[in-house]
Parts: structure tokens; C-alpha cells; sequence
């Protein structure tokens, strides 16, 4: 795993900017991207750069080369900290750039980049993933690495991988700011369309199973259904008995007053 340092500033010209808001979709038709500085203890600035000049120095510096950026003759150490671009073009629509003391350490994203052939997947025993694509790390602005290179060459089986605390860097010049232990690049099993079949043939399986159980549930928590000789019958035998129960009882002759009769 190498590491790549900034040590070249590269110039971008611009120019004070006095249009705000929205009308600043009129610069953007003449070519020009609005932009503004800021920094610790620094007022900000709004300027304005060409989009041609600034493609060019982003593409060489990316987020953690330094920028000498001359406003109005006036030059200034910054980062490209943010770039809005258009959802649908890509094209930038707002840059902001971070003026840093060159004696001062700053906090940045720096990208990792897979380098080498791992064995395993040129044996296709397994695949090469990559989970992280950039880590934070905490330098001098001089000191700050364009990109960390991941060397996979010795990544031979199923599980091999390679932590952050793997990664060869300057920790005297450079702090990484994340976990030691994350997982940057590692090889997983691989996925053979074998094993889909295999694994559609399983899922296909369970939901017929499903489909099959849903009927017998159902017929179970559903009351028997009475056949209608059945329950016909038993609405006869039900009125009979509410016809008895209407019927007026018939009372027994009083004991005493018979006996007074004879």
C-alpha cells in the first residue's frame, strides 16, 4: 500500500464575485462556476471561476491537493472542499473552497484505490469487495495524501482481507481518524449461477409450501357446514319444543276444596 502526497500547488485564477442568489444562473451561461472561500478565522469570500480552468486543476487535485488560488492577484492556499454538480449533466453548479494555514493540520477524505490481482479471484475462488472506498485522516495540508494504494495481491482465499491498520502510512505525519479494525477490501464467497439455482430452487420450494398450508388453515379456524336434511330437522325438533313450552298446564285440582265438596 503506497501513499501518494500533494507536494505541488496548483494555480487556479478567479474573480471577486459581486452576483448573488439567483441570478447567478447568468454566470453560469457565460461559463464561469460561483464559488466562495471560507476557513477558520477567515471572512468568506464569494468569487467566481471558468469552468474550463477549474476541470483542469480538479482533476489534478482533487480534494486534497492544494489550491493556490489567486483572487484578484491575491493568492490564497485552499482545498476543494465541495463541488454541487447538476443532477441530470453533471456539470458544476457551486464550489467551495477551504482556505487552510499551511502550519495548521486539517481533517480530510482521502480515496483508496485497489492496486494488483488478488489470487482468489484470478482462481475464481472468490470475489474481491470492497466496502470502503475513502477513510478520514488528519495532516498538514503539505503532508496530505492524494490517495492510498491497496495492495490485494495477497488476498488468496475466501476471508482474507485488509483492515485499516494494514494500510502502510506515515502515522507520524498522518492520523487516520477511523477504526483500526475496518474492513477495507476482503473476498467473499463467490456466487455461481449453480448456487442461485440452487438457492431460487429452495426459496420456490418454501412459498409452495406456504401455498399449500393456507387452505388447510383456513378450513380448520371455518365451522363445519351442516348438511340441510340436517338442519332442517333440527329446526322442526326446535319449534316443537317452543309449541310444549306455550301450551297452558294443566292444574291439578285443589286437595281441600275437594274434600269440602263431598
Amino acid at each position: 500500500m503506497l501513499v501518494f502526497l500533494n507536494m505541488e500547488q496548483i494555480p487556479l485564477t478567479a474573480q471577486k464575485r459581486t452576483i448573488l442568489g439567483r441570478k447567478v444562473k447568468n454566470l453560469r451561461k457565460d461559463g464561469l462556476i460561483p464559488a466562495h472561500v471560507f476557513g477558520h478565522k477567515v471572512k468568506t469570500e464569494h468569487i467566481q471561476v471558468k469552468v474550463g480552468d477549474f476541470a483542469k486543476v480538479f482533476e489534478k487535485a482533487g480534494e486534497t491537493g492544494i489550491v493556490d488560488l489567486a483572487i484578484d492577484s491575491q493568492k490564497k492556499p485552499v482545498l476543494i472542499r465541495n463541488v454541487q454538480v447538476h443532477p441530470v449533466t453533471d456539470e458544476p453548479l457551486h464550489i467551495d473552497f477551504y482556505q487552510v494555514n499551511l502550519a495548521e493540520k486539517v481533517k480530510v477524505n482521502v480515496p483508496l484505490e485497489v492496486v494488483g490481482e488478488a489470487p482468489a479471484v484470478e482462481k475464481k475462488i472468490g470475489l474481491l469487495l470492497t466496502p470502503v472506498s475513502e477513510i478520514e485522516v488528519e495532516a498538514l495540508p503539505a503532508d496530505l495524501p492524494e490517495k492510498i494504494e491497496v495492495d490485494v495481491s495477497k488476498l488468496e482465499n475466501v476471508g482474507d482481507e485488509i483492515k485499516i491498520k494494514d494500510l502502510k502510512v506515515d502515522r507520524a505525519k498522518i492520523a487516520i481518524l477511523q477504526d483500526e479494525e475496518l474492513v477495507v477490501t476482503q473476498i467473499g464467497e463467490l456466487v455461481t449461477k449453480e448456487m442461485e439455482a440452487v438457492e431460487a430452487e429452495i426459496e420456490a420450494e418454501k412459498a409452495e409450501a406456504v401455498a399449500e398450508a393456507a387452505p388447510e388453515a383456513a378450513a380448520e379456524a371455518t365451522p363445519e357446514a351442516v348438511p340441510p336434511e340436517e338442519a332442517k330437522a333440527g329446526e322442526v325438533e326446535a319449534k316443537t319444543k317452543e309449541e310444549q313450552a306455550k301450551e297452558p298446564t294443566e292444574k291439578l285440582p285443589d286437595q281441600k276444596t275437594e274434600e269440602k265438596a263431598s
